[in-house]
């Protein structure tokens, strides 16, 4: 279900992409996995350079992307991001130019939507909802810089840098002490005769 799903929105996005169908076409016949998290998504590339289901055997290559993968493209991060701490494995060739047509094809949600609702309703929609996900992502940023704060000062799991420095210098000072004591009895042995 979720496969089908995939490759209907892919193929819905390659076909107003031609650059992106011409640097797949090459590789027409040959599988690939995309891992999306625990998610595997398997497809063989057509002819024409379009997604398709069929097919058993082994894939030429397999992408593994993050677990936080739709995370990270809902928060604006970008692709190349994403990209960067994926785990490609199998034939170069293919895996490079699976990977750019991943880093590179883009949904241009405001025009299918402008379809549905009108262009000024598409507009408004896709404006609030980057700033919804803007402000969600602020308001997780927010909350992991308090609860680190909190941790930091109400909660304090380790030493912080001024106990630390203070533990050093009283340290410090009481060896110095020690080595003062120990040479003041080194030298009344010395004197007492035995």
């Amino acid at each position: 279900m979720l496969d089908l799903a995939f490759l209907l929105s892919f193929n819905r996005l390659l076909a107003a992409a031609p650059w992106a169908r011409e640097r797949l076409a090459p590789f027409a016949g040959q599988r690939a996995r995309l891992v999306l998290g625990p998610l595997p998504v398997e497809f063989r590339i057509a002819a024409d350079g379009t997604l398709e289901s069929l097919g058993s055997e082994a894939p030429a290559v397999e992408i593994a992307l993050p677990a936080d993968a739709p995370l990270v493209l809902l928060q604006g991060r970008g692709r190349d991001a994403l990209m960067r701490n994926a785990h490609v494995s199998g034939a170069a060739d293919f895996a490079e130019a699976l990977g750019f047509v991943l880093r590179n094809l883009e949904w241009d949600v405001e025009e299918d939507l402008s379809h549905l609702v009108g262009d000024i309703a598409a507009r408004r929609l896709v404006t609030t909802a980057t700033g919804f996900a803007a402000a969600q992502a602020e308001v997780a940023r927010r909350l992991a810089d308090n609860f680190a704060e909190y941790l930091r000062y109400e909660q304090p799991i380790g030493v912080l840098p001024p106990d630390a420095a203070r533990f050093t210098s009283e340290n410090r000072a009481l060896a110095d002490r020690t080595a003062a004591l120990e040479q003041r009895i080194a030298a009344l042995e010395q004197r007492r005769p035995d």
